[in-house]
């Protein structure tokens, strides 16, 4: 933290000085990787010129697999591997600079588990050490006793154990509830959002092909989020969608919706007839009185939506992997049919359960110990986060997000050219990797 804040004084004093001067600005388009040929399954084989002069199937290495046209119709890489990418790319360029990078380029965690919850790990490795406590398959949506804590604990009861299915993480469970949509329904996402639901969209292929001046896809309704409408949505003013993602707080704005607005939203969706996916990964950075960490302590939203949420942030398990989704009873297709009984299909066929391990880990979370762990670890990063915002404001910058959010989202002068220009800036001078805003889609061009 203290070497944070020295770090943040002296790039204070670089934006004092960009910030008067005109930079020319690059193309803040994504970046366009052309993938190269598809592996070969065989070779044909080189005919002899003395057997024959015919022509022959070249030599070249591809198959006779046709791709994926919705894999074409994406816009570049994934946001945050091209981060990567240019970082090491930087590196390579730099290497005594290696020791000097701090990493603020991805919502990843630092710091090691704490004691109480590392011991459930423990102690789920040493159960599969004892013939009398070993365990192979288990349920496909969750160890019984924790799908009952996340219900007790995390929801105050407010949802039911069944309703719950226990996976390796928020953004897989956002790809398998795409495959449970299928291609013919329309979602709407904000706008910037993380780019998941967008991509998860073009991959299933619900929509058509990226418009090159609005950088928006087609069969997307995409929502404006900005400093004027509070970054939420005004989805009563936009065309209807079957589907519509909103997260709270919000990657990358910060915005934490208020119990008023998610009760307008639930209530435009039951209008509507459409089905809101909630995601709530950063619920435990909340920390102003009245703001809902569950779109279920909004009267009537069982009717209407799906709750995603993972322990990633909760408790330093980026790398361990476990989350979970909540599909009430309540909520029904156009037909009748149970949402909830097409999850748990798809959950059971391609899904084999979160691993034995890391769910007795989420059960140590879920303890009175474990409880007190992770508000100690959501404190710390919440002070890494309030640095940087009153850093940036000090100089004069507008920030947004940084209280119930551990994201700080900052409006760039235009002298700075777009976000990737600011991200190239700031690694090259002050060693420091942010994310682009630009990559969140194109209503977050003009953001770090």
């Amino acid at each position: 933290t203290i070497d944070l804040s020295l770090r943040v004084a002296n790039l204070s004093l670089l934006f004092l000085f960009v910030s008067t001067m005109k930079f020319s600005a690059l193309s803040v388009s994504a970046l366009a990787l052309l993938a190269p040929a598809a592996n070969a399954f065989a070779f044909s084989p080189t005919p002899s010129t003395s057997l024959s002069t015919h022509a022959t199937r070249s030599t070249e290495l591809y198959s006779e697999v046709e791709r994926n046209a919705n894999f074409a119709k994406l816009a570049g890489g994934y946001l945050f591997p091209e981060i990567g990418r240019r970082r090491n790319a930087y590196l390579e360029a730099n290497p005594e600079m290696k020791d000097r990078i701090i990493s603020l380029g991805i919502g990843d965690t630092t710091q090691p588990i704490p004691p109480h919850i590392l011991g459930g790990l423990l102690e789920g490795v040493k159960k599969l050490g004892v013939k009398e406590t070993y365990t192979g398959y288990g349920a496909e949506q969750g160890v019984a006793q924790l799908r009952e804590k996340i219900a007790s604990v995390l929801y105050k009861d407010l949802i039911d154990p069944s309703e719950v299915f226990v996976s390796d993480g928020a953004k897989c469970d956002i790809m398998r509830i795409q495959q449970m949509f299928g291609s013919q329904v329309v979602s709407a996402v904000q706008d910037p959002s993380y780019p998941v639901y967008v991509d998860t969209s073009v991959m299933m292929g619900q929509t058509g092909n990226q418009n090159s001046k609005t950088m928006q896809y087609e069969n997307i309704v995409y929502m404006p989020c900005t400093p004027e409408n509070g970054f939420f949505p005004d989805y009563a003013s936009l065309p209807r969608a079957d589907i519509v993602y909103l997260c709270s707080p919000n990657n990358p704005t910060g915005a934490a919706a208020t119990k008023e607005q998610l009760t307008e939203i639930v209530k435009l969706c039951k209008e509507r007839g459409s089905i809101l996916v909630f995601d709530a990964a950063y619920a435990p950075f909340i920390r102003s009185e009245g703001v809902p960490t569950s779109i279920f302590e909004i009267e009537g939203a069982k009717d209407v939506a799906i709750e995603v949420n993972s322990f990633s942030k909760y408790a330093g398990f980026t790398g361990v992997r476990l989350g979970w989704t909540v599909v009430p009873s309540n909520l029904k297709f156009k037909n009748g049919s149970l949402v909830r009984d097409d999850f748990n299909r798809v959950m059971t066929t391609a899904f084999n359960g979160a691993s034995n391990i890391v769910q007795s880990g989420g059960l140590a979370c879920l303890d009175p110990e474990g409880q007190k762990e992770i508000s100690d670890l959501i404190d710390y990063y919440l002070e890494n986060a309030k640095i940087l915002r009153e850093t940036m404001e000090s100089i004069g910058f507008t920030v947004h997000g940084g209280v119930d959010a551990p994201y700080v989202f900052v409006e760039l002068p235009q002298s700075m050219g777009g976000s990737w220009d600011a991200f190239s800036m700031i690694l090259d001078k002050a060693q420091v990797v942010t994310i682009p805003g630009a990559g969140f889609g194109p209503g977050g061009g003009g953001f770090l």
